[in-house]
């Protein structure tokens, strides 16, 4: 359904996650728009405000939600800040998806380990929400969030809530804790040092600061992760989601386009260099 124009949608939940983060589930206004929507976690939509603009969100709900779209959304700029100010009822535009997405199909029956750093955790929310739904169909699961206070932890109970499920493995660390942080004090790629991995039947899925990523490569491969194993979504500036305006080039490659999601080996020359 990608286009050039964007198709009315109108917000149904609204929901603030943190003063600056907050979810809206939007709803395509035309029926037959709504059944041919789809996309596989990991793509992005665009989501526009009339008279302001627009700008790149993931989407976080699962493909099998015909009815509504839910993304989560940072306060970072003018039409962001627009976008906070919608409530239930008011109109936007969804033009989308875009991207490629997660490989899910790939996954299917082995461990997954899910590394993320920074508030852009949204793109593997959305798988983590998928692999979830669908528990038989996958081996082990594993996620490790890391953030820079332990006040940016946003979906904290959601958090909570799936470290008591018997079957994932979930450790959450922060650069700087306060009193009340009940989990581990330093960079997330540390907790590498003490997760349980089958090199042989693990697939690694990644987003955050690309520094981190670098780093997490390094304690993977000494564990004998191979390069092919491992995905991560990249962040860049996105304008116009065809892979037209160039801005959001990652060297050779848009990331609009043949990402965000990359196998490392795609960029692995590419990844932590200032100015690519």
């Amino acid at each position: 359904m990608s286009g050039q124009v964007p198709c009315r949608a109108r917000i149904v939940r609204r929901i603030q996650e943190s003063p600056t983060i907050f979810t809206l589930g939007i709803e395509l206004l035309e029926s037959n728009q709504r059944k041919r929507f789809s996309f596989t976690p990991g793509q992005f939509n665009m989501v526009y405000l009339y008279g302001a603009g627009e700008v790149p969100i993931s989407i976080v709900s699962d493909p099998e939600d015909e009815t509504m779209l839910d993304h989560t959304i940072r306060v970072v700029g003018r039409v962001t800040r627009g976008l906070a100010l919608l409530k239930e009822g008011d109109e936007a535009g969804i033009r989308g998806p875009f991207g490629r997405g997660w490989p899910l199909d790939a996954v299917h029956g082995k461990d997954v380990l899910i590394i993320t750093g920074g508030l852009g955790c949204a793109p593997v929310i959305s798988v983590i929400n998928y692999i979830l739904r669908r528990r038989a169909d996958y081996g082990r699961l594993t996620i490790l969030q890391g953030v820079k206070h332990s006040e940016d932890l946003i979906w904290r109970q959601r958090y909570e809530r799936w470290i008591e499920q018997p079957d994932i493995d979930v450790r959450l660390a922060a650069d700087v804790g306060t009193g009340n942080w009940p989990w581990y004090i330093g960079r997330v790629t540390a907790l590498l040092d003490g997760v349980e991995i089958d090199a042989q039947r693990t697939i690694v899925m990644m987003c955050g600061p690309e520094l981190m990523m670098a780093r997490a490569v390094g304690s993977l491969a000494s564990k004998g992760i191979p390069g092919g194993a491992i995905w991560m979504s990249m962040e860049r500036n996105m304008h116009c989601g065809n892979g037209l305006c160039g801005h959001c080039q990652l060297g050779p490659k848009f990331v609009c386009r043949e990402g965000p999601v990359f196998q490392y080996p795609e960029i692995e020359s590419l990844l932590a260099i200032r100015g690519v």
